[in-house]
């Protein structure tokens, strides 16, 4: 390093670097593994070569050229003046917008055969970085640059097909087993010139390898409802779901979130495992100790935006060294790189200052100059030179099977789902309670004016409750799943219809019996329409109605992002429904101005269904003899109906309506979840 860079950082930031090594007076020697892969790193030191060297077909080199990330943000101005005696008053000013840079201009390149670790602290741009070279959650940011696949610009399809991405939040289907995720994985993700019993090998290859197998059998766990397996099997498992198709690049965002010292070693040894095999591995970290940096081949530190240092961990100690702030003995080598890159509240300019330092230094220094002269070369070498950031980024990645395979395999999924979910057990014991209780308060009705005002209530149990189970009981059938369905959706593995589709179906069956075991269980006890034609009516119409009331669950849980938000939004909505459906609020006496709610509800049509179902061919009802009730006598069915408004022949225009709101509310759920997967990221 020249002296004058060295005379700019001592003048510049002197102060700063001092406060930094006064914990310590001693340097810290520390110990760099030798055993890091080399096998398959480019040379591209031969400055006679015309254009870099270009790896093997199954071997990836990346590369991220002159990449620049903005951000709006939007900052509202204004005053509040107090008057004596009246309250305050809000002067708001123009709305403004104005853009921040969260990257600046930042190259680099990651070869195969070794792990790159981007550090930095919060709000460096690590993060963005990643998301830039995976075209992902980018929907708020204005991107430049160019991202190179073997000295080639690549697009987000292209790359999604030869590389895996692993979130940070571990995304599972929980109710599974170890072994029957990676079947449904490799179902979606193998194409279809993959055999059956390949895929097998394949699984049982990738178990053996991540150590899986011990667990295979063993259900994932959904926290708070099924204990599942530990910690680190899921971020292994996370790690297998990719590995499937054995791709020569692979991005890890945080894998070591949540997970204690001991597992976060083993997680980030087996991604250095994995990078030994000739693959290419990029992975972000936060805090990571002294024995996970050891085990790093090269070193990202991103500062305010901008590289201030990327190369191996021996040159990162060089780098530091040289700039008169070595790392201090017996002290974390990632720590104190850190701290001397981090912006500290109430010290932001001078902090800023000398990061600015490092990252000037680390630019003109020859490991800078070097990754300046190769992403060069490759801008140099690619035979487009358009900007790639101006593709559609919301591009949908191809799919890898197809359609058949798809809904075969969402089918099986879903189905395992549904059967193994503890709750489905616990609603058929709630409806044998319900519908015990139900029968021995409402046992032995008669057709007198009490059988009719019993009769009806009865109508109103069954409705409400049917109502309330199937709308609550579907509510996290999306939102619970959501995260983990535009990931797999936008890594190209199912389409938005056949997913919707094999989730609606497979929640039908369940929700039917348990409605139609209901009413079985109570009809003839209490005292219904004995005649078998009405029972199987009845069937039909319990079995329309709790998917009419699912649906609107399905509506619910695809608007909503989370179950605890759901809950409030069915409350005031779901008992609203119910008043005009004739149970509560005669059908004319409603406002003509509601009528329209009248007709989305889907209380509305079950209950008048119900009611001709029951009372349409009653032709006698019995009445008491007391004088002044025999004067509000109901003496035949007919007489019953016109009571609450209904006519004798709207039963079929009934059905029809709940079968109209049956399909419309899976419609309406469906273009909710189709917007929600076709928005940009």
């Amino acid at each position: 390093m020249s002296d004058e860079r060295k005379l700019t950082l001592n003048d510049g930031a002197s102060e700063y670097f001092s406060s930094r090594m006064s914990q310590s007076n001693e340097e810290y020697s520390y110990k760099i593994s030798n055993e890091a892969m080399k096998a398959w790193k480019i040379n591209f030191e031969n400055e006679s070569d015309n254009a870099p060297q270009i790896p093997t077909r199954n071997q990836k080199i990346l590369s991220w050229c002159n990449i620049n990330a903005f951000s709006k943000e939007k900052s509202v101005s204004g005053s509040v003046e107090v008057k004596p005696r009246l309250k305050s008053v809000m002067k708001w000013k123009k709305t403004e917008f104005h853009q921040k840079q969260i990257l600046k201009n930042v190259n680099g390149i990651a070869y195969p055969g070794e792990l790159l670790v981007i550090m930095g602290s919060s709000g460096a741009g690590k993060t963005t970085l990643l998301n830039c070279m995976t075209f992902r959650n980018l929907k708020d940011l204005e991107v430049s640059g160019m991202i190179c696949l073997n000295n080639e610009p690549i697009t987000q399809t292209d790359l999604a097909a030869q590389s895996a991405y692993i979130q940070q939040d571990d995304l599972f289907i929980g109710f599974l087993t170890v072994k029957e995720h990676l079947i449904f994985q490799s179902q979606m993700r193998m194409d279809s010139s993959f055999t059956k019993e390949q895929r097998h090998e394949r699984i049982e290859e990738v178990m053996k390898e991540l150590a899986l197998k011990k667990c295979e059998h063993n259900m994932i766990g959904v926290p708070g409802i099924v204990k599942g397996i530990s910690g680190g099997e899921r971020k292994r498992l996370a790690l297998a779901s990719e590995m499937l198709t054995n791709p020569p690049l692979l991005f890890c965002d945080e894998p070591t979130t949540g997970l204690d010292s001991f597992m976060s070693l083993n997680v980030v040894q087996l991604l250095k495992d994995i990078a030994r095999t000739g693959r290419t591995v990029i992975i972000t970290l936060h805090q990571p100790s002294s024995e996970l940096f050891h085990i790093f081949d090269k070193l990202c530190l991103m500062a305010e935006g901008r590289t201030a240092f990327l190369g191996t961990t021996a040159e990162a100690k060089d780098f530091f060294t040289e700039l008169n702030v070595p790392c201090p003995r017996k002290f974390n080598p990632a720590d104190h790189y850190i701290q001397l890159i981090s912006v500290v509240p109430g010290r932001e300019v001078l902090c800023k200052r000398a990061v600015n330092t490092i990252c000037d230094a680390f630019s003109d220094s020859r490991w800078g100059v070097d990754i300046k002269k190769k992403t060069e070369k490759t801008l140099k070498s690619a035979k487009e030179k358009e900007d790639r950031w101006s593709h559609k980024r919301g591009h949908l990645n191809p799919y890898r099977v197809g359609a058949f395979t798809q809904a075969k395999g969402l089918f099986w999924r879903s189905w395992l789902t549904v059967m193994k979910n503890p709750a489905t057990l616990k609603k058929f014991i709630i409806v044998l309670l319900e519908s015990t209780m139900m029968t021995l308060i409402y046992f032995g009705q008669t057709l007198d004016q009490y059988g009719v005002q019993n009769l009806t209530g009865i109508f109103f149990y069954i409705l409400m409750r049917t109502s309330y189970h199937n709308v609550f009981g579907i509510l996290d059938a999306f939102c619970k799943e959501i995260s983990l369905f535009m990931k797999e959706h936008k890594d190209g593995m199912y389409r938005t219809d056949i997913y919707f589709l094999s989730k609606v179906i497979c929640e039908i069956p369940f929700p039917v019996v348990f409605a139609c075991l209901n009413i079985t269980l109570m009809y003839f006890f209490v005292g219904l329409n004995p005649e078998f034609d009405k029972f199987l009516m009845a069937l039909l119409i319990t079995a329309l109605f709790s998917q009419c009331a699912q649906g609107f669950g399905f509506i619910v849980s695809a608007a909503t992002p989370s179950v605890q938000l759901a809950i409030p939004i069915v409350g005031v909505t779901v008992t609203p429904l119910s008043l005009f459906g004739g149970m509560l609020l005669n059908f004319r006496s409603i406002p003509s101005y509601l009528r329209w709610a009248s007709e989305l509800s889907w209380f509305k049509g079950a209950y008048q269904a119900f009611m001709i179902n029951q009372w349409a061919d009653i032709d006698y009802i019995e009445c008491h003899k007391n004088s002044s009730e025999a004067t509000a006598c109901l003496n035949n069915g007919i007489e019953v109906l016109h009571v609450h408004g209904i006519r004798a022949n709207e039963f079929w225009p009934a059905i029809m309506s709940l079968i109209s709101i049956f399909i419309a509310f899976r419609i309406v759920a469906f273009l909710i979840l189709l917007f929600k997967a076709s928005r940009k990221e």
